[in-house]
Formats: C-alpha cells, sequence, structure tokens
C-alpha cells in the first residue's frame, strides 16, 4: 500500500461553522486547545460536582450554577486521555450550543486569542478519522499551534441527558 494512501488531507474543508475570531485557549495535559470564545458562557472555579449514577465516564456529575443544574464533563476523559487528580488551576468552562449547556473541566485556562480564518487548516487524518472527531481545525498563531475544538461534535455526539 502506498504511503498516500494510507494518509491523507482533507484540503477542501476546515468545518464550514469555524471563522476566524477570538478563541479562549485551554490546556488539556501539555496540548492547548481552544473554543470559539462566542460558545463560551464562563470560566469558574472547580467546584463540588454531584456525581450521578450510570452516566459515561467522562460525565462527572451535575452542579449548582446559581439554582440552574448544568451538567458536568471531564474534557480530559471526553477526548480519551487518562484521569489526573485536579490541580489549583484546574476550573470548569461552561459552554453553550443551542440553548444547552455543559460545563467543561480542562487543566488550566491560557488566553483568549486572535485566529484569523486564514490561520485556520483543516485536520490531518491518519488511517481512522474518527481519531480527531472533536476537532474542528487547527489554528496557527506566530510558533504555536492551537487544536480547536468543534463544541457542537463535544456537547451533542452522545449526549446525556440530565436535568
Amino acid at each position: 500500500m502506498e504511503m498516500d494512501s494510507m494518509v491523507h488531507t482533507e484540503t477542501a474543508e476546515v468545518n464550514a461553522n469555524i471563522k476566524g475570531g477570538k478563541f479562549l485557549s485551554f490546556f488539556i495535559g501539555k496540548e492547548e486547545y481552544a473554543i470559539e470564545i462566542l460558545k463560551v458562557q464562563e470560566i469558574i472555579g472547580l467546584m463540588s460536582i454531584t456525581p450521578v449514577p450510570k452516566m459515561p465516564s467522562y460525565i462527572r456529575g451535575v452542579l449548582n450554577l446559581r439554582g440552574k443544574i448544568i451538567p458536568v464533563m471531564d474534557l480530559r476523559m471526553r477526548f480519551g486521555f487518562q484521569s489526573v487528580e485536579d490541580t489549583d488551576e484546574t476550573c470548569i468552562i461552561v459552554l453553550q450550543e443551542d440553548g444547552y449547556k455543559m460545563g467543561a473541566v480542562v487543566d488550566k485556562v491560557s488566553e483568549v486569542a486572535d485566529i484569523s480564518g486564514s490561520a485556520i487548516e483543516p485536520i490531518p487524518t491518519v488511517g481512522r478519522a474518527e481519531r480527531n472527531e472533536y476537532l474542528a481545525g487547527i489554528g496557527k498563531i506566530n510558533d504555536t499551534v492551537k487544536l480547536i475544538v468543534d463544541v457542537r461534535k463535544v456537547l451533542f455526539d452522545s449526549q446525556v441527558d440530565i436535568a
């Protein structure tokens, strides 16, 4: 089998919903990710999360945020990484999409960055494309790379019904 047939890049399209603009960047381990700032409702410190039985392993439970019950996922676990102990920098990004809200636990929030549309490239795929199912593109800023998260896929692929 030729190498070209095993490795291909989706050059024709970056997720059509991802345009340039402001992105909140955060870390999971040593990797830096970014989410469109318009999908972020707020960032809160880690607070008491009530476990809910029979939920997928990436769902930590629910929290009461000013009288609203919000489900909370561990983004590290959602992406298939190993769980780690929370630190002082661990926080929850409250995401919103189509009126649905969910908290996402991340290792550390970094910054709000401008990424121009021309600096966003498609995700290269190697073998099975679903390995990058939660990413919408790769943003380049100077010498750094930020993996852009597809909030819709993170929230709604096998959506969990709580509340």
